[in-house]
């Protein structure tokens, strides 16, 4: 009774893997959710916006008052010159933006390029879009990507390239040089970049961030998505927005009006406080999640795990190949949920995000924007592999 398109999708893995840890009393390092209160600020000027006169719907493609504050924060860190009327939408979430994009982007029959690892949601984004993505893989240890591969994957079906940076789950931070090579070649064929960018700020080891969008060339054929969710630890607010030309953002208004018709009002209201603070928050930002990395990782590679550090996001992914032979783990599936049942501590089973299954088959993914006692716990729980 119900469509083809949707026949083929499954659970989240990873809401999936947050409900099992439920069940059994687990530390849940699988869904990327902080433990931990946004910044207070933020929280009371959603105290002042439940309290005002903002209970009604917003403009459809987002308060007025956000837009602009998108717009000047784009300007403060990326120097790009916005129209909050005509470059601006906002969404609920970064996974809605994506969506709306990718139906105002896409036709029935397009490709679109896609780089694996990725976010389980770009695949069935496309299809629900009626496009075919086309996946090109990451290789660790670096993650770095075959500019001579890429280039065989464009065919003259393909309309788009999905750029995740910082990645998850990878943490890959795509430098200028790549960024250019993806650059030339929406130059030359034609294509639309859109670029998920929701783990902007959140960075380690001296890396800086750099939108596609400012490359040059590319701010009229790029879609910039980014969110408050991450950045501000509030995933439950679901604000997004993208960044695009005036012909973009009409196709993305107009899919976003018909999928959610607009992003919580006084939510919308309270971000604008958010998207105002000093370059001190983002240094303290950058401070505590480069900590929280290097307690986990420190805490993973101790239990013996084979793992890669993340440059950005707050994912660490991990070969567990040798835990799985001697556990009798047929696969990633079946190993994480041991992790979670006779260990205690959730992941997320690295297939997930592949589309070739056997690339993610021995691998497992952690997340690590917990307090660090949990962390701490979550170590000592896993260092029980290691006896």
């Amino acid at each position: 009774m119900i469509s083809k398109r949707v026949q083929g999708f499954t659970e989240s893995v990873i809401r999936e893997m947050t409900r099992v840890n439920a069940q059994h009393g687990g530390i849940n390092l699988a869904q990327g959710m902080p433990n931990f209160p946004p910044p207070r600020e933020l929280v009371e000027a959603a105290h002042r916006a439940l309290d005002g006169d903002f209970h009604q719907y917003a403009i459809t493609w987002g308060a007025p008052r956000l837009r602009r504050g998108i717009a000047d924060k784009y300007r403060r860190f990326y120097g790009m010159e916005l129209d909050p009327d005509q470059h601006v939408t906002v969404c609920c979430g970064s996974t809605e933006t994506m969506l709306a994009t990718l139906l105002a982007v896409l036709n029935p029959g397009d490709e679109v390029i896609i780089f694996e690892p990725f976010y389980e949601n770009y695949g069935p984004g496309c299809i629900i879009a009626g496009a075919e993505p086309v996946f090109v893989p990451l290789e660790p240890p670096d993650f770095s990507f075959d500019p001579d591969r890429l280039a065989r994957a464009v065919s003259p079906r393909t309309r788009a390239i999905i750029i995740n940076s910082p990645n998850n789950p990878s943490g890959k931070v795509f430098s200028r040089a790549e960024l250019q090579v993806i650059a030339d070649l929406c130059l030359e064929h034609d294509l639309v970049a859109i670029t998920d960018e929701i783990y902007e700020h959140i960075l380690y080891d001296g890396e800086s961030h750099t939108p596609i969008a400012t490359l040059p060339g590319m701010a009229e054929r790029t879609v910039t998505i980014s969110g408050i969710s991450k950045s501000y630890s509030v995933t439950g607010w679901r604000v997004g927005y993208a960044v695009a030309n005036p012909e973009l953002s009409l196709g993305i208004r107009r899919a976003h009006d018909f999928i959610t018709v607009g992003a919580p009002h006084p939510l919308q209201e309270a971000a604008v406080t958010a998207l105002g603070f000093p370059d001190s928050y983002y240094v303290r930002l950058r401070e505590r999640y480069q900590a929280r990395r290097d307690l986990l990782f420190s805490q993973v590679e101790a239990a013996g795990f084979v793992a890669w550090k993340p440059k950005g996001a707050y994912y660490i992914l991990t070969d567990a190949a040798h835990f799985m032979k001697q556990h009798r783990c047929e696969d990633d599936t079946a190993f994480a949920m041991f992790l979670v049942k006779e260990i205690g501590v959730a992941t997320v089973p690295g297939s997930s995000f592949y589309a070739h299954p056997d690339l993610g088959r021995t691998k497992i993914r952690f997340c690590f924007p917990k307090t660090d006692d949990m962390l701490i716990e979550a170590g000592r729980r896993l260092q029980k592999l290691a006896r």
